[in-house]
């Protein structure tokens, strides 16, 4: 899909999470969210590329960085641990139960939202995306049993690695041959628009 018409998704989503925020009403995006997180079993992590205000904000904090010429820091390798991905879910899973239970309104998404960018300023985003969000842990899950994602043609492929260079989830792999990874992509469809020998796809099965 067209750059134009996902940006356009993305500011509408953000705005939309901002009144809700401002209007004390943010557990309303819950509702987003889990419709995304049922869906992605069809159609992949779409809410992560398309719709996650997270994501929107750290890409002008990456896409600054870029301009600035700053380079991210090498993250400390206790962050990237299974440990930690899941100790950050969990406790995600918890602070969310007690709202719910006791009906007090804690700040969790405009603590995650802060997080990533604060993150994103010092680090790469795929520490966030991969390791730290518990949205993209959750996400993962059902993401990965999708059978409608985006599948790189080896037999177009030349190995330039550009793909790998400018996925921000970590999701593309190369062993003999490039390959994404559905429960990691976040559909941001950047490999597909830098990829010079148009090799990339979002199809279901394999190509033609």
């Amino acid at each position: 899909m067209s750059k134009a018409l996902q940006v356009t998704s993305q500011i509408v989503f953000l705005i939309l999470f901002i009144i809700l925020i401002f209007s004390g009403k943010v557990h309303l995006w819950m509702g987003v969210f889990l419709s995304s997180v049922i869906l992605a079993l069809f159609f992949g992590r779409f809410y992560c590329g398309w719709l996650c205000p997270i994501n929107t904000a750290m890409k002008l904090v990456a896409a600054l960085k870029n301009k600035l010429a700053l380079k991210n820091l090498i993250p400390p390798s206790s962050l990237t641990k299974l440990p930690i991905k899941y100790g950050v879910l969990l406790l995600f899973i918890l602070t969310f139960i007690v709202v719910m239970v006791t009906g007090k309104k804690l700040p969790i998404l405009p603590v995650l939202f802060i997080c990533g960018v604060i993150l994103t300023l010092f680090f790469s985003e795929s520490l966030w995306h991969r390791y730290l969000c518990p949205y993209g842990t959750i996400l993962a899950l059902t993401g990965s049993k999708t059978k409608l994602f985006l599948r790189i043609n080896a037999d177009k492929c030349i190995q330039c690695g550009i793909c790998q260079k400018v996925c921000s989830g970590d999701a593309v792999n190369k062993q003999d041959t490039f390959s994404i990874d559905k429960g990691l992509c976040l559909l941001c469809d950047e490999c597909l628009r830098k990829c010079p020998k148009k090799a990339i796809k979002y199809i279901r099965g394999v190509w033609d």
